[in-house]
């Protein structure tokens, strides 16, 4: 049986939406979502669709920007990485999550898939997507369990960068400060 969630986000400034469907079944998790944004140059909208295994490890990505660039990513749930073409691609090595610049549903992945206790802290690796642009890295980030099922506190590892971010009893970000807040 398949558990259908929906959910909507605006960015902090009420210049972006987000549409999110995402379907929780036995064997996979997939997400799939539409974004509408103004950035401080440029308007654009996005999509991405995300397969995930039961345990919350991403599988498949397909992230496109909408007129423009597309990118397709897989996983095998251990950190090696092959795109669209199935060519490898070692400069993720080690990367479980995926982090999309634009959204704040991929701070779900590694939320559900570390299943931190309170007090409890992980430090991880992400493949990073900066939309627009389609730039693809990797991030090294932080994740503390302050409550249990309702709020992590989110840094990242090489910058100065932290929030603690309210989510829902599904994972979902209901509010990251300063960036995204839940509307549905």
């Amino acid at each position: 049986m398949t558990n259908l969630i929906v959910a909507r986000w605006r960015d902090w400034d009420s210049k972006s939406l987000e549409h999110l469907a995402l379907q929780e079944g036995a064997d996979q998790i997939v997400a799939d979502s539409a974004i509408i944004t103004l950035t401080a140059d440029q308007a654009f909208a996005a999509r991405y669709h995300i397969v995930c295994d039961h345990e919350w490890r991403l599988k498949k990505a397909q992230i496109a920007q909408i007129g423009g660039d597309a990118i397709q990513l897989a996983s095998d749930g251990v950190g090696n990485w092959v795109d669209g073409s199935a060519t490898p691609m070692p400069q993720l090595r080690g990367a479980i999550d995926i982090d999309i610049s634009i959204t704040p549903f991929t701070n779900t992945l590694p939320i559900r898939r570390l299943n931190l206790r309170v007090g409890e802290r992980a430090e991880i690796s992400v493949v990073y997507l900066q939309l627009p642009g389609m730039k693809v890295t990797t991030d090294r980030q932080r994740y503390t369990c302050l409550e249990a099922g309702e709020s992590y506190r989110y840094e990242s590892v090489d910058s100065d960068f932290t929030r603690d971010i309210e989510v829902d009893e599904h994972g979902l970000v209901v509010t990251y400060p300063g960036l995204f807040r839940r509307v549905l």
